[in-house]
């Protein structure tokens, strides 16, 4: 069973010729703006497990960058989408009310950290899409132009969102960009300037909102303020509980909109079902949540939450959309959800994390280039360097770990400023053997790229 496999390259290296084909035809069929650097055409997958069209067998370390928490093809998640497409495939909610869109908005109510004991739920198709409509909600409850985001952040690549996101690379040849969007800068700790103490970090990127409140944006000229609780692409950076507190502590004071992008790191992904929980234990939940990937196991949905009074600001007609909600993705987000909090994943994330932490402990101690472990429950950020001293970012090592591995038939993703990262986001539901298998697999390939 592929569920339960460990990886095998049966055609020596890849692509086999199956594989190359397809890949060829994607080549001439497709942009080449929309990059893979994976020799991989995949025929099927279960669990952690991807078999591609040639029989090779891959571990999955990326779980389409987030999406599959609870893994390829849960035959439990198979089941309730075979039971509603049986009923019905679309019922645009504009047109018809469909009982699983308002099911699951109950359930999100229900578990989303945001602030206030009342809470309303609406449903776009993508993470960028929630992210985009979160400020929306923010413009339309307080009438207010204005957005601050942070260095480092990723929110999509929606014209507004590619804003929003840090890296500039996502935006060539895209201007002129979207105004009202400031930047502050996000307590990066691992690279902190020299001398600086953990708190004084912190306290530089709270004064970097403060000068925007100086000289760019007033802060009652802010809707929100928006960042991930746990960075993705910017390279798995917690955002520390101490900024989160001073950033709750700004918007209280000033009427702002504290947005938390949980695209990435909701649903089991840190230890907890939203990262933001830990910001809430500490008092200092958001106003508004986005959330997408794992939300319904593969199947395309993004939600955003907020407390009523936020909610029932918005002019009708300025949110929604023709697939938003779909019953399909609606079937597959509860039983999800279901799945997630019967099965206990988020203390099954904590269990992995802890044990890749321990390993890349080991590699860290070992080989001198891992400069340092970091993340929340199993979403872990490996940060690697050319010199552990000077920590000059080592994206080359990285780039070349991925071929080797998939070579091996591992799939790991690169992430962070300069490709140095790798962003562990296996599926929750790999098994002890799988992840041990995968272990080694990725240290065997560190050893070759340093033979190099």
């Amino acid at each position: 069973m592929l569920r339960t496999a460990l990886p095998e390259i049966v055609t020596g290296s890849v692509p086999g010729p199956k594989a190359k084909e397809i890949i060829d035809r994607r080549a001439a069929a497709v942009p080449g703006a929309i990059r893979c650097a994976y020799p991989v055409a995949i025929a099927r997958g279960e669990g952690a497990m991807i078999e591609d069209v040639d029989g090779n067998r891959f571990l999955d370390w990326i779980g389409g960058v987030g999406v599959l928490n609870i893994g390829f093809s849960h035959p439990e998640i198979v089941e309730a989408v075979k039971a509603q497409a049986d009923k019905y495939f679309h019922g645009m909610f504009n047109i018809v009310t469909h009982e699983g869109y308002v099911a699951l908005a109950e359930k999100l109510a229900q578990i989303v950290p945001v602030k206030g004991d009342s809470k309303k739920v609406f449903f776009a198709n993508s993470g960028a899409e929630a992210d985009e409509n979160a400020v929306k909600v923010a413009r339309a409850y307080t009438g207010r132009p204005n957005i601050i985001a942070m260095t480092g952040a990723f929110h999509g690549r929606t014209m507004l969102t590619m804003t929003m996101t840090a890296k500039k690379a996502y935006t060539t040849g895209m201007g002129p960009l979207v105004n009202g969007v400031f930047r502050a800068k996000f307590p990066y700790l691992y690279r902190s300037p020299a001398g600086m103490s953990e708190a004084e970090v912190i306290q530089s990127c709270v004064d970097s909102i403060q000068d925007l409140f100086e000289e760019a944006c007033q802060p009652d000229t802010v809707a929100a303020i928006i960042l991930e609780p746990l960075q993705g692409e910017g390279g798995f950076i917690p955002a520390p509980i101490e900024f989160v507190k001073a950033l709750r502590q700004i918007c209280d004071q000033h009427g702002i909109m504290l947005i938390a992008d949980e695209v990435q790191s909701g649903f089991c992904r840190t230890g907890r079902m939203f990262a933001s929980e830990y910001w809430a234990e500490a008092g200092c939940a958001p106003d508004i949540l986005t959330t997408a990937k794992s939300i319904a196991a593969g199947m395309p949905i993004s939600a955003i939450v907020a407390r009523s009074e936020i909610m029932d600001a918005i002019p009708g007609g300025t949110v929604g959309g023709t697939f938003c909600g779909n019953p399909l993705a609606c079937a597959a987000g509860l039983k999800t959800i279901e799945i997630m909090e019967r099965d206990n994943l988020a203390a099954r994330s904590r269990e992995i994390g802890e044990k890749v932490t321990a390993r890349a402990k080991v590699w860290q101690e070992k080989y001198g280039v891992l400069g340092n472990i970091r993340g929340l429950g199993a979403m872990i950020g490996l940060e690697f360097v050319k010199d552990m001293e000077t920590k000059e970012p080592n994206g080359e090592l990285v780039s070349a770990m991925v071929q080797a591995c998939v070579q091996r038939g591992l799939m790991i993703e690169p992430a962070g400023r300069w490709g140095q990262v790798v962003r562990f986001l296996a599926p929750l539901v790999i098994t002890d053997e799988q992840l041990e298998k995968g272990l080694d697999l990725f240290e065997e390939a560190l050893v070759e790229c340093l033979k190099a």
